[in-house]
């Protein structure tokens, strides 16, 4: 008889890192490894970091051989720096490590890469496939570019110009599927508060009737009016006051 073939020991671990939508999702933990201690041992570490209402076990034990030490290497790579990593996955087979992934910023991407180069030897191959991803308010902050959503003084109809960022917008909001996005008002401090709360209340309402005329879910936007509580500049300028005379985009989910 031919003698059973011994395969690489391999942990797969998903991934969810500090974004609102991944604060709550499962970390799952499968592959198959040479002992019940080996698996409890990952399984606690996992719990450590994670928590342990967010680790599914699907590991398996199984007929496989480990790299020697490979134990305290992979519990040196399941560090809290994972966390940073959004919808992403650990891949270790054998002395083979593979991790992928979204980051914030090239900084974490470095910092993640030289955790895992100190935490092995020259026996382990590491592929980093870690990126760094737009965050679903930068591409908001990045289409409006610090614009000013135009309206007809003292009204809540839409100049030409406002409709021609709002354009822009609805572009930038049909990127971010199932993101809830809310519509935010704001006056100078001209004239009472009350009226100028209406009033940013419905210019808020004005951007959502026309960015969901342009396909944007309407369920999707959430809209407030803020009148002149929030300026960003001092309503003492002309500068000042068309500057606070703004719609803000804000994500909220």
């Amino acid at each position: 008889m031919k003698p059973p073939v011994i395969l690489s020991v391999l942990l797969l671990v998903c991934l969810a890192g500090p974004a609102r939508a991944d604060q709550d999702a499962p970390i799952v933990v499968s592959g198959t490894v040479a002992d019940e201690p080996t698996k409890a041992a990952l399984l606690d570490r996992l719990r450590i970091v994670y928590g342990a209402s967010r680790v599914v076990d699907q590991l398996s034990v199984g007929t496989v051989a480990a790299p020697a030490n490979w134990n305290e290497y992979v519990a040196k790579l399941i560090n809290p720096n994972l966390k940073l990593v959004s919808r992403g996955q650990l891949k270790v087979e054998g002395n083979k490590v593979s991790l992928r992934g979204d980051v914030a910023n090239e900084a974490q991407r470095q910092q993640i890469a030289g955790d895992i180069a100190a935490s092995l030897n020259s026996s382990y191959t590491v592929n980093n496939g870690l990126r760094v991803a737009v965050s679903e308010q930068g591409v908001l902050d990045a289409a409006l570019a610090n614009r000013i959503i135009e309206f007809e003084s003292g009204k809540a109809a839409l100049t030409e110009a406002g409709m021609k960022v709002l354009d822009q917008m609805s572009e930038a909001m049909q990127k971010l599927k199932g993101v809830k996005v809310e519509v935010i008002g704001h006056t100078d401090n001209a004239g009472s508060r009350a009226g100028n709360l209406s009033l940013s209340q419905a210019r808020a309402e004005a951007v959502k009737a026309y960015i969901v005329g342009k396909g944007i879910a309407q369920d999707s936007i959430a809209v407030s009016g803020e009148g002149p509580d929030r300026p960003v500049a001092d309503n003492r300028t002309p500068e000042g006051k068309a500057r606070n005379r703004r719609i803000e985009f804000k994500v909220v989910q």
